[in-house]
């Protein structure tokens, strides 16, 4: 069914979801992965217009991006990292088309109304600009405390 299974993460605590839904649909279907994550600093949307060297901030991603990556090989999932740089929802659509991904599988924190004009919406502008499958799943809601 899916041989190439595209990954954004945020590197944030959000990203446990996917990666733990992902690890499982992967070795159901034999698909291997491809971690993304688009640095979307100014240093990373000016990196090749202004000759700019690799910030900390997308130093530190990478290094993010490597442990999940090891972390799935050692659990005998074919895996690959890629960092990227610029618009994310653009970065991930060129991404899956040049990684030749037949699904991208993402986590989304369910922000909604004021909160998702506020802060954007990834998914929201990637379900645009592509033509590959996405997967969306939610972040469980912290339960409240009675």
């Amino acid at each position: 069914m899916y041989q190439r299974i595209l990954v954004p993460l945020e590197n944030t605590r959000t990203d446990r979801v996917i990666i733990d839904h992902v690890r499982q649909f992967a070795r159901h279907t034999g698909a291997s992965i491809v971690f993304i994550h688009v640095a979307d600093g100014f240093a990373a949307r000016n990196l090749a217009q202004l000759d700019l060297r690799e910030s900390e901030e997308m130093r530190r991603d990478r290094a993010y991006l490597d442990t999940v990556c090891e972390e799935m090989i050692a659990d005998g999932l074919p895996c690959e990292a890629v960092l990227a740089c610029g618009n994310p929802a653009d970065e991930i659509a060129a991404a899956a088309v040049r990684e030749a991904a037949d699904l991208i599988a993402m986590a989304t924190h369910g922000h909604r109304g004021l909160d998702d004009l506020i802060r954007g919406s990834v998914a929201s502008e990637l379900r645009h600009r592509t033509h590959v499958p996405v997967l969306m799943v939610r972040e469980p809601q912290p339960k409240s405390v009675p």
